[in-house]
């Protein structure tokens, strides 16, 4: 008896090795190719559900990259806003002045509303940020309510802690303008003083990977080089977390129009915005 429990374990060890699985018959173990001479091994990546590459030495494995890290979205407007003058238009305190709670947005000459064009981009953007690991709150669940306010949209953000809030926009300019910029936080002494600084360094990251990631020129016609300072946005004064508009193209010029309408252009947007957020969580 114990001759034979003996080659029975030496023939499970024999098996485990030729088959590649673990003593407790689990799925595959990751493979090593054969390297050329005086390179180091490759290993596959694993195929199991919820794995992740090792990665690059120095890289965070994916879905790694924002973990513990909350991003705000706030697609502007709403699909109800028209609908309801009498709620949006109610004047709320942004500090600087008094604004409507908030507008119906502009659109393009063929009818696209800023509205579903930001809720587009939002849906788009969440999911590749939650791939790298962050937590994603949106200041509205869809695009057919009515507003929220300016100020709760902020509270948000404030609310959830955000590392990161992004409000996403189409502009409305005069027809002759093109391009995109983004918006940063004047100082409002008193008021916002600890997020002046990380905002701007939030707008820049932003700005550098959208033009890469998009090919949309800066701004002709707002701000300078991409980059707009502004104390009369209720989103902008009243948020405690760092915190940027981006206007993504003037829905109004005809160029620009086209690309913000196009389905695959506004994936092109959410992942330049996804690049950009990333920039800023990694090294903010």
């Amino acid at each position: 008896m114990r001759a034979d429990r003996t080659a029975q374990v030496m023939l499970a060890a024999l098996v485990a090795l030729t088959t590649g699985c673990g003593a407790g018959g689990g799925g595959p173990r990751e493979a090593t190719t054969s390297p050329p001479a005086g390179a180091a091994p490759v290993r596959a990546t694993p195929s199991t559900p919820g794995g992740s590459p090792e990665g690059t030495p120095g890289q965070d494995p994916a879905g790694t990259a924002l973990a513990g890290k909350v991003v705000v979205l706030d697609p502007g407007h709403n699909g109800g806003n028209a609908a309801h003058p009498e709620e949006i238009n109610r004047p709320v305190d942004i500090i600087t002045q008094r604004k409507p709670c908030n507008t119906t947005g502009t659109s393009t000459d063929a009818g696209y509303a800023e509205h579903a064009f930001a809720w587009d981009v939002a849906r788009r953007l969440r999911p590749l940020l939650e791939k790298e690991g962050a937590r994603v709150v949106l200041t509205r669940p869809d695009d057919r309510g009515v507003g929220p306010c300016i100020t709760e949209r902020a509270a948000i953000g404030n609310k959830a802690r955000a590392d990161a809030v992004l409000s996403i926009h189409g502009d409305g300019a005069a027809p002759g303008g093109h391009g995109f910029h983004v918006l940063l936080p004047g100082l409002i002494a008193g008021h916002n003083d600890a997020v002046v600084a990380p905002s701007r360094k939030l707008g820049l990251a932003v700005r550098e990977a959208y033009r890469r990631g998009t090919g949309l020129p800066y701004s002709t016609y707002a701000g300078r080089e991409g980059l707009e300072t502004r104390t009369d946005l209720g989103g902008l004064n009243l948020s405690t977390r760092p915190a940027v508009f981006v206007e993504c193209g003037n829905m109004r010029n005809r160029g620009d129009a086209a690309k913000l309408s196009d389905p695959a252009f506004r994936e092109r947007i959410a992942a330049s915005l996804a690049a950009g957020l990333t920039t800023y969580l990694r090294t903010g």
